[in-house]
Formats: C-alpha cells, structure tokens, sequence
C-alpha cells in the first residue's frame, strides 16, 4: 500500500513537471529572418511618418525603415528611444551593390 502512493505521488510529479515545461520549447525562427544578404528587389520609397511627442526630454527618434522578411519588405515603425550619452544613431540604410541591395542596420556610433 505505501509503494502504491509513492508510485502515485511520482506519477503525478511526472505530470505536472512535463505539463509545465511542454510550454518551455525553444525553436528556430522561421525562414524569413533577414542575414543581410543582398537582395534583388530594390527597397520602395521611405514612409512618411508622423513623430509624436518625445516621451522624455532627450529622447532620440529613431525613423521607420523598410525591412526584409519573408522575401518581401516590410515597414518597420519608427520609435523613440531613450539617449545613448556621447553617441549618436546612424539610421538603417539601403546600399546598391553590383547583385543588388544590401540593408546595413541601424546603430549607436560614439562620436
């Protein structure tokens, strides 16, 4: 009888820990994550957008640019993004090369 309530206390320790990491899977992301390869189609035309007000004295807009994923351009929004003291944001920007366009990403650069 006391084997049979041990086995039953770890059968349902078993349960719940396989319930609760069966959310816990990590998977690649899919294939339209951008590695900067160069792409053929060339980049459509910046949005305009409209800048709201800075969230905090300081704050720093950080235009939208067009992306690539899932073999197309998508517009990514810009943001505001709090102050990197003694940087500055070099924006996303398309380059043409010989196959094509090539997106360098956006980056804080010391001045």
């Amino acid at each position: 009888m006391r084997n049979h309530g041990r086995c039953t206390r770890l059968a349902a320790i078993a349960l719940i820990a396989s319930v609760a990491l069966g959310g816990c899977v990590v998977a690649p992301a899919g294939g339209g994550y951008y590695g900067g390869e160069v792409v053929t189609l060339a980049p459509p035309p910046p949005r305009e957008e409209i800048i709201g007000v800075a969230p905090a004295e300081g704050y720093v807009w950080i235009g939208g640019y067009w992306g690539w994923s899932g073999g197309r351009h998508e517009w990514v929004p810009g943001r505001w993004e709090a102050p990197h003291p003694g940087y500055r944001w070099v924006p996303h920007r398309w380059e043409r090369e010989e196959r094509g366009w090539r997106l360098h990403a956006g980056r804080w650069e010391r001045h």
